[in-house]
């Protein structure tokens, strides 16, 4: 190490993209996306195979990712009101701030704040999202110059570590729109053009369940959900399924060029040898899986997502690791916290990931509650419990109730319900007890509007 950095607290880059899958990186055997310079983290620290986040819809899970709470907790999602400069004050980035970091955000915020909760959590903010064509992909940055907004964020990291100093700690957090599609766009992906060559000349696989016969196994409130809805404008012919994803695979490329220029600027401005940086996702995606796609539903695809941790003060023992423990969005907070030197708040559900990437046996979750709770029509809520081996899921709203549960172990791919079968009635029994008791630990049974 340079100077006297390992004295210092770490500065702290915080990459986060939106609606990423944990199987759609080559480092986690991906063979056919280009995602070389995300992998070359992955070979300088510790991948954790095992990511999950606890509520997969972008608005709730970042606020969750934010204050470290459940959704239960926080109340916030789609049509909910700005999050308070109370709750915001209570943020990772504000602590950080709050100790004298410099703390920095680019991208997607995804969450509505109270006006004035910016300026306390951020020294420098460059709120930029696409999402749809009222927030298109393409767009006029800041030089006159029409970009795609992945490259638009990188820009705007870059400046932050340009104009970032020795003599001060910073933690930046880029959260990039992509890979989510503009939703109302007829073409759903919109990469960049500069990568319309990549993977012209290769043939995405479908999933192994995305055939009809799955699709017909699943209740129908299931099947006429936006689940299968969103699935006509994305992959309903085989033409089209290539074409979107592989307009999936470009926008997570173009990601992968933003991350290699912001780990570059780290070098050339000798920051490198004492800056963590941690890539993840807020959620997964479903694409195709039982003829459905979106987010949502407790399946894996949707609630699995990528998380890589390379810290450079780490020994070379520690490089190229593959962590099975199972980690939470808000695992990310208190790690961040954690490696600052601060105090975990009280209310951060989380646990520091920092004796994980060191190689220390610890004792680790071995459950984790899930929620779905967004108001709307064509979205079953949910909730439930995935252990190392089962998941347990019921849509409470139903009458009855519906539940599904399903041993991954012996069916990964989440085909065969086993609620009825007297085999598993125990695990059943014991499941439907360890849901009710996390949920109560979280804020209880939903109520409307909360």
């Amino acid at each position: 190490m340079r100077g006297q950095s390992a004295s210092r607290r770490p500065n702290i880059v915080f990459l986060m993209t939106d609606n990423h899958r944990w199987d759609l990186l080559g480092c986690a055997g991906n063979e056919i996306i280009q995602t070389p310079n995300i992998d070359r983290l992955a070979e300088r620290g510790v991948r954790f195979s095992n990511s999950f986040c606890t509520t997969s819809i972008c608005a709730a899970t970042r606020a969750s990712i934010l204050t470290g709470e459940f959704r239960r907790e926080h109340g916030y999602t789609f049509t909910m009101p700005a999050m308070s400069v109370q709750r915001m004050d209570r943020s990772y980035p504000a602590l950080l701030k709050q100790s004298g970091y410099r703390t920095g955000f680019v991208g997607k915020l995804g969450v509505e704040v109270d006006p004035r909760a910016p300026d306390r959590m951020f020294d420098f903010y460059r709120r930029r999202i696409a999402s749809s064509t009222r927030n298109p992909y393409y767009r006029e940055a800041d030089d006159g110059k029409v970009k795609h907004i992945t490259t638009i964020n990188g820009d705007d990291a870059v400046e932050f570590i340009r104009t970032s100093s020795q003599d001060q700690p910073f933690c930046l957090s880029v959260s990039f729109s992509a890979p989510h599609p503009e939703d109302d766009h007829i073409d759903q992906y919109i990469f960049d053009r500069d990568l319309q060559a990549f993977y012209e000349q290769d043939v995405i696989p479908p999933p192994p369940i995305s055939d009809h016969e799955y699709f017909h196994q699943l209740p129908g409130f299931i099947q006429v959900s936006m689940s299968r809805q969103r699935w006509f404008r994305r992959f309903d012919t085989p033409e089209k399924y290539q074409r979107m994803m592989k307009g999936m695979y470009r926008l997570i490329t173009g990601v992968d060029r933003q991350v290699g220029r912001i780990v570059a600027e780290l070098e050339r401005r000798g920051f490198d040898d004492n800056t963590v940086v941690i890539f993840t996702g807020d959620n997964g995606i479903m694409i195709g899986e039982h003829g459905l796609t979106g987010i949502w539903l407790m399946y894996e695809g949707s609630i699995r997502k990528p998380l890589i941790i390379a810290d450079p003060r780490l020994g070379g023992s520690r490089h190229a690791v593959t962590a099975e423990q199972m980690t939470l969005s808000f695992d990310c907070p208190v790690t961040m916290l954690d490696l600052a030197g601060l105090p975990i708040p009280e209310q951060m559900r989380g646990r520091s990931l920092v004796p994980l990437m060191r190689g220390e046996t610890v004792d680790w979750r071995e459950d984790f509650f899930y929620e779905h709770l967004y108001e709307r029509e064509t979205i079953p809520k949910s909730e439930g419990v995935r252990t190392e081996r089962f998941k347990y899921v019921r849509y409470f709203e139903r009458n009855p109730v519906y539940e599904q549960l399903f041993d991954l172990a012996a069916d990964p791919n989440e085909i065969t319900n086993l609620v009825g079968d007297p085999k598993h009635g125990a695990t059943l029994r014991a499941l439907r007890a360890r849901c009710d008791e996390l949920r109560d630990g979280v804020g209880g049974p939903y109520v409307r509007g909360m």
